[in-house]
Order: C-alpha cells, then sequence, then structure tokens
C-alpha cells in the first residue's frame, strides 16, 4: 500500500481471464512479502502459500470488480472536488463579468442582449448539474459483489464472512459500502459501470461545450468576435510573431474526445458478457480509471490556468451589442414581427442602427421610450 511493491505487479491493464492474473499476481506479491519477514525465501510457497493462504478460497469474480469499483470510486472523489473548483472558478468570473452587456448568439448569429457574467453563470450551472449526476454514479459504486466468490453463489466462504467483511470495508472507507442484493446478478451485470461511465461523458461533452465557446469568445482578437481574453499560456507559432493559441481549451476538448471513446468502450464491454460472468471488466476498469483521471486533471487545468486569468473586452462587448439590429426584437411586441423584420433588414443593408432607422421614419423614438438596463441585460 506504500507503492514500495509497485514493481513486482507484472500484469497489463487489459488482460484475460477476467482479471485473474492481476488477482493472482497480488496473492503472489502479498505471500511473497510475508516469507520474506517470516525469514524465508520468496517463492517458498510450503511456509506460506499464494492460494491457500492468501487467496484463501475468495474468487477473481468478486474481488476485482470490487477492488475495482472502490478505485474508481476514490479516483472519483477527487474529480468531485476539482470539478467544484472549476466550477467556484466560473461563478466568480460571473460575478466579475455581470455588468458586462453584450449581444448574444444562436446558431452563431446575433440572438437578444444579455451579459458575459450570464454566460459564466450557465457554464456554472451546467457543470453543477454535471456534478450531481457524478454523485449519483458515486452511490452505484458503493454496491459490491464481494463476498459472492465464484458467480455469486459465495461458495468457500465461512459462515459470518460477508458481515464481517463489510464492517470492516465500512470502517475503512467511513462510506456506506454495502453487498448487492443479488450477487449472482452483480456478478455478471454490469450496467451500474456503463451509468458511471455515462456521467464522466456528459461531463466530458459540457466541459468541451464551454472549451469551444471560449476559443469563439475569444477569437481574432481583431477578425473574431473578441469579447474576452485568454490568459496566453504559451506561443502560437512557429511564424507568425505574437500569435496566442487558446491551447488551454484546446486540451479540454481532446480530453474530451477522449472520455467519450472510453465509454463506447466501457458500453461495448458491458453487453460482451456472457452467461455468469463478464471476462471484459480489465478493458472496463482501464477505461474508467482514464476517463476520471483525464477530467480531474482537466478540471484543475481550465480552473487554475484558463478560467482564473480570463479578462472581458467590454468596448467590445458593447459596440457590438449596440451595432447589432437583433437588439430590436425587445420592440417586436411594440411594433408588431414584419415591422420590426424590415428595420432590421433595412439597417443591415445600410450598415445605419436599427432606432436610428426607427427614429427617422417615426416608428419608435428610442430617447422618448429607452430600454431600461435590466432589459437589456436579462
Amino acid at each position: 500500500m506504500a507503492d514500495k511493491l509497485d514493481d513486482q505487479f507484472v500484469t497489463t491493464d487489459i488482460q484475460g481471464g477476467a482479471g485473474t492474473s492481476t488477482n493472482m499476481n497480488v496473492n503472489e506479491v502479498i505471500a511473497n512479502r510475508a516469507l520474506v519477514l517470516m525469514g524465508h525465501q520468496k517463492g517458498q510457497y510450503q511456509f506460506l502459500s499464494p492460494q491457500d493462504d492468501v487467496n484463501a478460497g475468495q474468487s477473481t469474480n468478486d474481488v476485482y470488480p470490487s477492488a475495482g469499483k472502490l478505485t474508481t470510486l476514490l479516483k472519483a472523489e477527487q474529480l468531485h472536488a476539482s470539478l467544484s473548483l472549476l466550477i467556484n472558478s466560473l461563478n466568480e468570473k460571473a460575478e466579475q463579468f455581470k455588468d458586462v452587456k453584450k449581444i448574444g448568439r444562436t446558431q452563431l448569429q446575433e440572438a437578444v442582449p444579455t451579459t458575459l457574467g450570464n454566460s459564466f453563470h450557465a457554464f456554472a450551472s451546467g457543470l453543477t448539474r454535471c456534478q450531481k449526476q457524478l454523485q449519483k454514479g458515486m452511490k452505484t459504486l458503493l454496491e459490491l459483489n464481494l463476498g459472492g466468490t465464484a458467480i455469486g453463489t459465495g461458495v468457500n466462504t465461512s459462515p459470518g464472512y460477508k458481515e464481517l467483511l463489510y464492517q470492516q470495508l465500512q470502517q475503512d472507507y467511513q462510506i456506506n459500502i454495502h453487498p448487492a442484493p443479488d450477487l449472482i446478478d452483480a456478478t455478471q451485470n454490469l450496467d451500474s459501470y456503463v451509468q458511471f461511465s455515462g456521467t464522466l461523458k456528459a461531463l466530458a461533452v459540457t466541459m468541451s461545450k464551454i472549451s469551444h465557446d471560449l476559443r469563439l469568445m475569444s477569437s481574432g482578437p481583431k477578425s473574431g468576435f473578441n469579447e474576452i481574453n485568454l490568459p496566453a499560456r504559451q506561443p502560437g507559432s512557429s511564424i507568425m510573431p505574437g500569435k496566442i493559441n487558446p491551447v488551454i481549451p484546446e486540451v479540454v476538448s481532446q480530453i474530451a474526445f477522449e472520455v467519450i471513446g472510453d465509454d463506447a468502450t466501457v458500453t461495448i464491454a458491458a453487453e460482451s458478457g456472457e452467461f455468469e460472468l463478464n471476462a471484459f471488466e480489465p478493458v472496463i476498469f482501464k477505461n474508467l480509471f482514464e476517463s476520471v483521471d483525464f477530467l480531474q486533471s482537466a478540471c484543475v487545468m481550465l480552473a487554475t490556468k484558463c478560467i482564473s486569468g480570463i479578462t472581458a473586452n467590454r468596448d467590445k462587448c458593447l459596440s457590438d451589442l449596440q451595432n447589432s439590429a437583433e437588439t430590436v426584437t425587445k420592440l417586436t411586441p411594440i411594433i408588431g414581427y414584419a415591422t420590426a423584420t424590415k428595420f432590421v433588414k433595412e439597417a443591415l443593408k445600410t450598415g445605419k442602427n436599427v432606432y436610428d432607422l426607427l427614429k427617422e421614419q417615426g416608428v419608435y423614438d428610442p430617447d422618448a421610450e429607452p430600454l431600461a438596463d435590466s432589459q437589456i441585460a436579462n
């Protein structure tokens, strides 16, 4: 547990036998360490056997998936904490930018007025929802098939073994680790892994969407949206002087691509089991561990190396808002959709401000009845 014997675990992540190679590797390492402590040579199994004394009637069928679930749970707790860091960072920016007026967009086209604060608050809200789903997924990892031994029948266990086992686990982990109500079902059906992997995919998709938005919002700087400035992390080109790329959001999106692929692997592997055991748990855990570790790193990286250093181009946001013909949307109930459409088209054609056109033709005088700041912000 102190990592001093890590070099003794020689089996690969992906293996046949539903994890038997790893389980027996662990038994051998424990046995050989015990033999050395007892004053014997490694491999003198007549004094202490990896099978009879260490394995002691347990089965890979229940030990391996239970160890995998608990490992995933511990990693997920770290992800949960890192996700909180990212959510808090976004909420801080939402507060900082709450008065930065800008034009909202749908299909990349100008829509209605909003604020930069609203945008960042929405980012935080989406991740908060993902965090709640992650918590639900983590609860499914508390239910183990440990104690079921071969195919969940409990064969070769001693009386009271399962009860003492879970008492010890609850004491060690200080959480409600408990046996599945049907150990045979829990040994062969891996839908809980699919559900948990789905929460990771949803989080990855949401983080990638945020990253895409950040890249667009910072695009330019002269010929793009240029609403925000991302902190510069490295020179962006070996040939173009001064170019800065949005490297952190790009990394996060690539992590999302990996997680989405991992989820597909978990789904196929869970579906591919036959009868009383799924032989493909090794690749499931490899991909679950990878996804959780990737996302945990992505949350910290996005929060500390990108979000915390973002600044707003307030003048550019306000200029785009004032020059957008779509701000007339709020006047539709007053002047009608057809009239509003006509003036939007004329504003786009002539380059004039839509409100100036309305005033010139006596349709609406913005000076007489100005839109309140609260209307623009909301």
